[in-house]
């Protein structure tokens, strides 16, 4: 990236990028006070009384009707800007999800009807969008792969990334801070690479959530509920898919970044690695993957004592420095690369785990994470 590049990307499209994240934050900060206005007298509250709840008081879980309405406004309203007849099948798919999520905040949907859905709306972005990929760039030694299980492959990261927000929403602010983190990164590297129209969606959707974070820190005023989770993992892994395709070796004379892929596993890392521990050890007890309960590593992090906006911080400086870290080392490849990402997230849940234990054991050994807490976790 030359001296001049950066110049003409300042006088150019800065000011179209801060308008669109200055609209949508405007939309989204202006829209919350009603939601919770009309919460309130209606009583369309979160249960406090449920196994996994953190919170004593009643509070809406209407968030991301705001995270929605002001994303997809700003994407209508400057559509006209950029010739992205690609951005129609994503605002369907979202459309979909808002109304699944709505009827879940409100009412609650059962598990498979949710699952139907979202396979919906995956086979739409992969199909019709064209939203998928077509190489592993190396990762398990593996390049180019057919339509079919690319195809496959597709639908199954964005079922999963899109779960993994939802998962990952458990204490005030963390998902929305997770969710700005991963739609600015994605901002600004698709603005470096000049693509412009899935720069243009992911500013979007950084200043949609970015006005309800305002609401959501503790001690939140509002939650975003599954509405604002599922939109906003499924608009963060559409970018992530972009990303890698947009830097794919061979589709351009030279890739603005090298090992997309690790990049992209880095800037999701906190609620996939979480999702990932999460399901293994579910599986490996022999019960459902989907089944909730305490063991996420916000859950294991408030074990230790910190309250929810430290935590907040904790994962959200992990999450730049993991994405920091890719960045410099993007040139070492994508296998080494990932394999090192998790070997760092693998430290850090045997130091979580092992913290833990010795709170609660003074004899609690380094080897008792494996015996103990691996094969026999606790799920209170």
């Amino acid at each position: 990236m030359t001296n001049q590049f950066i110049v003409d990307f300042l006088q150019g499209n800065l000011i179209y990028y801060i308008s669109i994240v200055g609209l949508s934050f405007l939309l989204s900060i202006a829209g919350i006070p009603s939601i919770i206005f009309t919460a309130i007298k209606y009583r369309l509250f979160d249960n406090a009384d449920g196994y996994r709840k953190a919170h004593r008081i009643h509070i809406s879980r209407l968030g991301g009707v705001a995270i929605f309405c002001s994303f997809t406004i700003t994407i209508l309203l400057f559509a006209t800007t950029v010739n992205y007849q690609q951005a129609n099948f994503l605002i369907t798919s979202c459309i979909i999800l808002f109304g699944l999520g709505l009827k879940d905040d409100l009412y609650g949907v059962n598990p498979s009807t949710k699952f139907l859905l979202q396979l919906i709306v995956a086979i739409i972005l992969v199909v019709l969008g064209g939203f998928k990929l077509t190489s592993l760039y190396g990762v398990f030694y593996t390049w180019e792969v057919n339509s079919v299980w690319g195809s496959l492959f597709s639908i199954t990261v964005i079922i999963f990334v899109n779960n993994a927000f939802n998962l990952i929403d458990g204490i005030d602010g963390l998902a929305g801070t997770l969710g700005v983190i991963a739609t600015l990164s994605f901002g600004i590297f698709f603005a470096i690479a000049n693509a412009l129209p899935y720069a243009f969606i992911a500013f979007a959707m950084f200043g949609a959530i970015a006005g309800f974070l305002t609401f959501n820190y503790s001690p939140a005023k509002i939650f975003m509920g599954d509405t604002g989770a599922l939109i906003i993992g499924l608009v963060c892994v559409v970018l992530a898919i972009k990303f890698i395709e947009l830097n794919k070796v061979g589709s351009l004379p030279k890739p603005y970044f090298y090992s997309a892929p690790s990049i992209a596993v880095a800037v999701l890392l906190v609620p996939v690695f979480d999702s990932l521990r999460i399901f293994f050890i579910r599986i490996l007890h022999k019960k459902s993957p989907f089944k909730g309960d305490r063991n996420h590593v916000h859950h294991r992090l408030q074990r230790l004592g910190f309250n929810s906006n430290q935590i907040v911080m904790i994962l959200g400086f992990f999450n730049v420095a993991m994405i920091f870290l890719a960045v410099v080392l993007q040139d070492v490849g994508n296998f080494t690369l990932i394999t090192l990402l998790i070997s760092i997230c693998i430290v850090m849940n045997v130091v979580i785990t092992f913290a833990i234990g010795k709170k609660i054991n003074k004899n609690y050994k380094l080897i008792d994470v494996i015996f103990k807490d691996t094969f026999n976790p606790s799920t209170d």
